[in-house]
Order: structure tokens, then sequence, then C-alpha cells
């Protein structure tokens, strides 16, 4: 049975540009949609499988249909193709239902990439794929995480604004479950045009346990060097020394601002040198196997008028998320 296949997009040549690069072994039927109320309207009548989904449109851009999927609960698997190359807009789409993002123009090299990587082209991957995305966090569960992160990384982001004695940005934190390969996109989605250092360092206590991923792009060390005074030569020993030094204050300061709200007790192992120099894609690519199903929390901090950008995730296992909903349970009571 073919596979529906819906491609949106304003422009005429884009859609049938797309529509020739798809694999030609792949059995499917592709329909079209001009605009994104067009879209939503051939999602609801042709129920497609699979969404190749542009960004600027007009009366309804891409990042509004996302979320008239999710509001609409309209099932279908979205990979969107638009020219908008900016970090955020990538980690948006993610963060908004999207499988993945592929910058125009759109090769059928990188469509086959895409939907070899994802399995789309297998119906049981698809199903899979698609019960996944249909799982999302309660709602008040996710504002209990975030709120309590919210008060975590303030503490964490005092430390390192008088460490370096600067003004820190916090973020809003982003709460997901990710299966491993959606944990790859979220974090290649962080700067796909730098490398990157990482540290992880794993956390257990009260039936609770996972890893906390720092991420540090390598641009950041010039000026963190700067701000705490270091006027030797920046090598990979310098650097190593620095990323600890961060790694330490602001995973220390998040899990014990966790560990004070759930009243629980964070044992810490040994930090662990995920790679220096990598690109992110490389560095999760030759750690994938330790991690899996997971609850991810991202804070992304910034540092006012410097170029610093420090990415930091922590990743609960699955097995962690019965105990944390029973912990942040009595928080929801009226």
């Amino acid at each position: 049975m073919s596979t529906s296949v819906l491609v949106c997009d304003d422009s005429k040549l884009a859609r049938r540009q797309l529509a020739r690069s798809l694999p030609d072994d792949w059995d499917i039927k592709v329909e079209f949609a001009e605009d994104g109320v067009h879209c939503i309207e051939q999602i609801k009548k042709i129920q497609p499988e699979i969404l190749f989904l542009d960004l600027n449109m007009p009366e309804m851009d891409g990042y509004e249909v996302l979320q008239a999927i999710q509001e609409q609960d309209l099932h279908v698997l979205t990979v969107v193709v638009s020219g908008d190359i900016q970090p955020n807009a990538h980690q948006r789409v993610l963060e908004l239902g999207a499988i993945d993002f592929i910058q125009k123009p759109c090769s059928a090299e990188k469509l086959a990439n895409i939907i070899e990587h994802h399995g789309i082209k297998d119906k049981a991957m698809r199903e899979r794929l698609a019960n996944k995305l249909g799982e999302q966090v309660d709602p008040d569960v996710r504002d209990i995480y975030q709120e309590l992160t919210n008060v975590a990384m303030g503490q964490a982001g005092d430390l390192l604004a008088r460490l370096l004695n600067v003004f820190v940005k916090l973020p809003i934190p982003n709460v997901n479950v990710l299966e491993v390969n959606e944990l790859d996109m979220a974090l290649r989605s962080i700067d796909a045009n730098a490398t990157t250092s990482g540290v992880c360092q794993g956390f257990i206590g009260g039936g609770v346990s996972g890893e906390a991923l720092l991420l540090l792009n390598d641009s950041s060390f010039k000026e963190i060097a700067s701000l705490m005074n270091y006027e030797g030569e920046l090598n990979d020993k310098v650097e190593l020394e620095l990323l600890m030094d961060v790694s330490n204050i602001l995973i220390g300061a998040i899990l014990t601002g966790l560990s004070k709200q759930l009243d629980m007790r964070f044992s810490q192992g040994h930090p662990v040198v995920l790679g220096q120099h990598c690109d992110v894609t490389d560095l999760v690519k030759a750690n994938k196997s330790r991690w899996q199903r997971t609850l991810a929390i991202e804070i992304s901090y910034g540092i006012e008028n410097h170029n610093i950008n420090c990415d930091l995730m922590l990743l609960f296992t699955e097995d962690s998320l019965k105990t944390l909903k029973y912990k942040v349970a009595y928080l929801l009571e009226d």
C-alpha cells in the first residue's frame, strides 16, 4: 500500500522540486498544499503519514502549522524544509514536534539521508515514531519541571555570574521526552557550524538517576579565559580545565537546587570528558550508547555582551519518570 506524502510550500517550483527529489524506489502518493491553511485542510482530508513543510509562507507559516498539528492532535510525521538556517529555527521546529530539519535547496541525497536515518520508509518504524510523538509530557507536570529547573538554574547562573563578574541570561528550560535519535537532533541543532567540547556527569539518588551533559562552544574559551584573568597560552589542557570549572559550577549547582526542592539527595559520579573540539554530531555519535529514551531538560546559558554559549542538558532515565511524577504530585494538589 502506498505511503501518503504531503508537500507544503507556497512556491510551486519548490513543491515540484521536492517531490522529484523523493526516492524513486519509495512507493508513495504525493499531494500538495500551497500554504499553511491549505496544509491543515489537507492533513484532515487525506491524512498523510509524512509531511514536508516550508516555514516562511503567507496566511499561516510553518511554525503555526506545527502548533496547530499539536493543538488539534493531528497525526503526521513532519520534516521541515526551509531556507531559514538559524540555530533557533532548528530548535524551535523540533520543540514543536518536527522530526528533522532540511536546509533548502533540498537535494535528493539530503532527503534520502533523512528518510534512511528515521527509517520512515518502513511502516512499523513510522508507526513507532508516530506513537512516540504522541507521547507528551503532561502540561501540568511539564510546568512543575520547568519551575523547579527555573529555581535551580537561577542558583547555578548566580554562581557563574559571580565567578566571571558578568550578567548571565537565563532562558526558559525546554522539557521533553526524547529517544536517542531525537536527542541527537536536539544536540545537533545547538550549533551545526561550530565545534564543541563536552562533559557528562552521572547522578543518582532516591530512585532517580541520569546524567548531566554540558556542551561548551569552542569559541567561548577565549572569552572565559579573559574573564577569569588567565593570561597564558590557550591549549587543550587549559581549555579542559576551563571546561571542568564551568561544568562543576553549573552541574553541581543545578543538581543541588533540584535535590533540595525534590527532597532527595543526589550522589554525583566522576565527570567524563565526551570530547574536545568536536562537531556535535560526532560527539553524540561516539557516545550514543550512553543514552536511550530519556526525560530531557535543556538549558541554554548566555553571557550578556560576550560570545559565550553553554548548553546544559539533564537526561533522566526512563525508569526515573515514575518517581519524579510521584515527587511532584503533591505540588499539583489544590
